[in-house]
């Protein structure tokens, strides 16, 4: 088993997780058995309770650890589904620790931080690859050198090189920034980050240069002299329009063979031709739509990153662009004006009330123009809300997320949940299955009856609202295996109105596009075409619009 450590420098959010997961799918193709670990510094157990304005998506896993988004690259990336083993956290090291000296496992030694929690790091991460035979485990550690909270990984990534014995390659990631004033690109940053790496023991073997413009080979020359760097393995990656491009980029560079030669490993030829079809139609779509995407987060896209590759997903299948308007939920009274002229409206999942009414004016907008929509988790829930309203004319209709009192509690925490105090007790997380309807809109789509989909909510349909709902002309086409929680809804009499208690998004992959995001790309362009051009009334379009014969 061989380890590739990618570490990053100078600042952060430049790209180190896509480069892990492009460098993880290259040796997929090559034909090595790879698997991947995040390592998060923080003390959390997890991100499940991080702010997306923080900390950008919370990713849910299979089996329902809360990750970093990052993970959600690495499953797009390599499709596969991957594990709450595959996120390393300062929060589970330590609560892993003291549990194992609580049990008197460590015979009543002192506890430090050398050996024990290095000891415990390393430990996790050799499991991750010995668990399904792993030829390569790639490891990101999250933030950048010289942050306190990650020195102990960085120690213990420093004693494996050693007990490893030439099975680990390290990469260093680094911004060279470019100064306008001048149009000369800077290299001392990346000199200071790889002096503080080779401080704590560590020498890199392999540099990744970011930057705005293309480094030559005079910037490159520099970095290797002051890095102790072979200059053949200096590689800058200027700023690319789309992630999924950075695969072709590093697959061209010298990299992935000079990693597998210097960890003793055969170099072999990488099949891309699926990859460099998906990037064709990404950069030339044949069509385009605009999707507005409703929600609170909309100022920081990383908080809905998962929704963004998908519509990619998508494009890459069916050829069809996606311009994402993204609307701010929190701006009720220019909703409407902001989703004039736009083919189809994704609302996203989401907790708390802030933002909740613009949502609900959006999918009130949606339904009335007969613009398709689809509802994501709490989209799923304020549609049924905002049908509650408008249509069975329930004023007041609400979640008793937002509202304790209301009346009309449309949507509410199921009875056998309200006796467990824990709130993430009360989630419903991972996949889980869904039974489809026959007859159905889904089925259609799905054209199976049984799937299983990622979930991440609390709250769901009230069973005692049901009846109402459909005999005014909602349909609740898929359910769990019991029957008791609705899982998908659509509308009749309405082109393409659809909702999913489930995160759709979570489990697209460039193979296979979520279903649910393809059909609302589909719709949108089939709208954009009768309604925008002017072909058809959007009176008219519930009867003559047929999507899916």
């Amino acid at each position: 088993m061989r380890f590739i450590v990618v570490t990053g420098g100078v600042i952060s959010g430049i790209g180190k997780g896509t480069i892990t997961s492009s460098l993880a799918y290259i040796l997929k193709e090559k034909k090595y058995k790879v698997n991947i670990v995040k390592i998060d510094p923080y003390l959390n157990y997890d991100a499940g309770t991080m702010n997306p304005y923080q900390h950008g998506e919370v990713f849910v896993l299979s089996d329902g650890t809360e990750t970093d988004l990052d993970l959600g690259n690495y499953e797009r990336f390599l499709s596969r589904d991957l594990k709450g083993d595959n996120n390393i956290t300062t929060g589970k090291i330590y609560k892993g620790v003291i549990e194992k000296e609580r049990k008197g496992e460590f015979l009543g030694s002192t506890v430090q931080i050398i050996p024990h929690v290095t000891d415990e790091i390393k430990r996790r991460i050799r499991a991750v690859g010995q668990q399904d035979g792993s030829d390569i485990v790639l490891v990101e550690v999250g933030g950048v050198v010289g942050d306190i909270e990650s020195m102990p990984f960085l120690e213990a990534l420093r004693e494996m090189k050693l007990e490893e014995n030439g099975r680990m390659f390290f990469i260093h990631v680094t911004y060279v920034p470019t100064v306008r004033s001048v149009g000369e690109p800077k290299t001392k940053p990346t000199q200071h980050s790889v002096r503080d790496l080779r401080s704590i023991g560590i020498q890199p073997d392999a540099i990744i240069a970011r930057s705005e413009v293309n480094l030559g080979s005079d910037v490159k020359k520099k970095i290797a002299l002051f890095t102790q760097v072979e200059e053949k393995a200096v590689v800058g990656i200027p700023d690319v329009s789309d992630i999924f491009s950075m695969p072709l980029i590093l697959n061209e560079s010298i990299l992935p063979d000079y990693m597998l030669e210097k960890l003793g490993l055969e170099p072999r030829e990488a099949d891309l031709k699926f990859w460099k079809s998906v990037v064709e139609n990404i950069r030339n779509p044949k069509e385009r739509v605009t999707i507005a995407v409703v929600g609170k987060y909309v100022h920081l896209k990383d908080s809905y990153i998962s929704h963004e590759h998908t519509f990619m997903h998508v494009t890459g299948k069916t050829g069809i662009g996606v311009n994402i308007r993204w609307v701010d939920s929190e701006d009720e009274g220019n909703i409407e004006q902001n989703l004039k002229g736009v083919d189809g409206i994704l609302i996203p999942g989401g907790f708390g009330s802030r933002g909740i009414n613009g949502k609900i004016l959006a999918i009130k907008y949606a339904r009335e123009n007969k613009v398709p929509l689809l509802g994501i988790c709490l989209g799923f829930q304020l549609s049924v809300v905002e049908f509650s309203r408008n249509v069975l004319g329930l004023n007041g209709a609400n979640s008793t997320e937002f509202d304790q009192a209301t009346e009309f509690p449309v949507i509410d925490i199921l009875p056998e949940q309200k006796s467990i105090s824990d709130l993430g007790g009360t989630m419903r997380l991972g996949d889980l299955d869904v039974v489809i309807k026959e007859g159905t809109m889904a089925y259609n789509l799905y054209k199976k009856k049984n799937i299983r989909e990622r979930h991440r909510h609390r709250y769901e349909v009230n069973p005692e609202f049901i009846k109402k709902l459909e005999d005014k002309g909602m349909i609740f086409s898929a359910t769990d295996t019991t029957g008791t929680r609705m899982e998908i809804l659509e509308l009749k009499d309405h082109p393409f109105f659809m909702g999913s208690q489930f995160h759709a998004e979570f489990k697209s992959r460039p193979e296979t596009p979520s279903v649910l995001h393809e059909a609302l790309v589909v719709a949108a362009l089939k709208y954009r075409n009768l309604v925008q051009k002017g072909f058809i009334q959007p009176e008219k379009i519930a009867k003559s619009l047929n999507i899916f014969p």
